[in-house]
């Protein structure tokens, strides 16, 4: 059983954390909620808590590392997946806001909340608050309020346009790998402003991560 890995965090994708323990490099499927802050840390040491999960149709199965930065993550997913109709995929993909926020919906039953959750509509929601009220307590802060969905980030025309180049179906990027790179060059070179100034950067960046 791998219940924990650490290493230097290579690469960050939408779902997925590549980190570099000694000579192997592991392929980790991470919560959404974990993805921003997680590309923060590139290339620095990171550990992080692991399931084994077994992803398969009976005949075959492909075992796929699960990780979280924090232990009651960990824990709170374990119990999350116990509700029927809720995969670990689908519960890496809703756990969009930090979990003592779902907690104290669920605990409140409060179901408007869960339904602005990824891929949560109002049954699953329901079933949800009726499987596991009363067994998150544990995972509340204090003090919690409603949950917020994530902050958007709004980009201007330029940041836009520099993003649609590396977008294009040419460069072949995926749109939010486009928009890590932008974000990338806005913090070390907050002087580029227009997209001309930010595509060669991008470029650049990217070419130094490939």
């Amino acid at each position: 059983m791998i219940s924990a890995i650490t290493g230097q965090l290579m690469r960050v994708d939408d779902e997925r954390a590549h980190v570099q323990a000694g000579p192997m490099l592991f392929e980790l499927l991470v919560p959404a909620v974990d993805v921003l802050e997680l590309q923060a840390m590139l290339n620095e040491p990171v550990t992080l808590h692991t399931i084994l999960h077994l992803q398969g149709d009976g005949n075959s199965f492909e075992p796929q590392l699960i990780g979280f930065l924090r232990m009651e993550d960990k824990r709170f997913f374990e119990r999350f997946i116990t509700v029927k109709g809720i995969g670990p995929k689908t519960a890496l993909r809703a756990l969009t806001v930090p979990i003592a926020q779902i907690a104290h919906a669920i605990e409140t039953k409060d179901t408007r909340p869960l339904t602005q959750l990824k891929g949560i509509g109002k049954r699953t929601a329901e079933l949800i608050v009726a499987e596991l009220a009363g067994k998150m307590g544990s995972f509340v802060s204090a003090g919690i309020g409603p949950v917020k969905l994530p902050t958007v980030t709004k980009y201007s025309a330029e940041d836009e346009a520099a993003i649609a180049v590396l977008a294009s179906p040419q460069m072949g990027l995926r749109r939010p790998d486009a928009e890590r790179l932008l974000l990338r060059v806005k913090e070390t070179n907050p002087k580029l402003k227009t997209a001309d100034e930010l595509v060669p950067e991008m470029l650049r960046q990217h070419a130094m991560r490939s």
